[in-house]
């Protein structure tokens, strides 16, 4: 296993839309070894695959977080698939290093993807577990969590991390 780079803003990579993986191979498998080795020492929570330079539709999520059997969960093309009610709670990314803001996301979600056996799996979850994978289903999608602040916090974001990062 290796650790691989993460990508921090303004890196492009953050901002590209993933790409479907319609194979499983081993190419795959490494990289989604190497992404939760990443994750685990960075102290994360959930590594997407454009964090790490590829924009594949790859993301992987802390075992402490997975309530079926306390394994890391990967994750391939995943969807959320259903939404309920919402909530306000921290978030920090790795790719944001040293930020952490208040955001609203559903509190419960159905999401759907591929296990490395190509097997689809479902998690109908709440908590941080929703949470997470609304945060990496985001990642694949182009957009961090500084994007879907309020018009206000996204201005004081601009302001406190040009200012932290010069």
């Amino acid at each position: 296993m290796s650790v691989l780079d993460i990508k921090v803003i303004p890196d492009p990579v953050l901002r590209k839309i993933a790409q479907p993986i319609n194979n499983i191979n081993d190419g795959i498998v490494k990289l989604s070894g190497n992404m939760i080795e990443t994750m685990i020492l960075a102290h994360g929570a959930g590594l997407a695959a454009n964090q790490v330079g590829l924009p594949v539709q790859l993301v992987v999520i802390d075992a402490s977080l997975n309530p079926r059997e306390k394994e890391h969960i990967i994750l391939i093309n995943p969807v959320i698939v259903e939404t309920d009610g919402e909530e306000n709670a921290e978030e920090g990314c790795l790719s944001v290093p040293g930020y952490y803001e208040y955001v609203k996301r559903a509190k419960r979600v159905l999401a759907r993807g591929t296990d490395m056996n190509g097997k689809t799996i479902e998690f109908d979850c709440e908590g941080q577990l929703a949470r997470a994978l609304q945060h990496e289903t985001d990642h694949l999608k182009g957009v961090l969590f500084v994007d879907i602040l309020s018009p206000l916090k996204k201005a004081l974001f601009k302001k406190k991390y040009s200012r932290k990062n010069t």
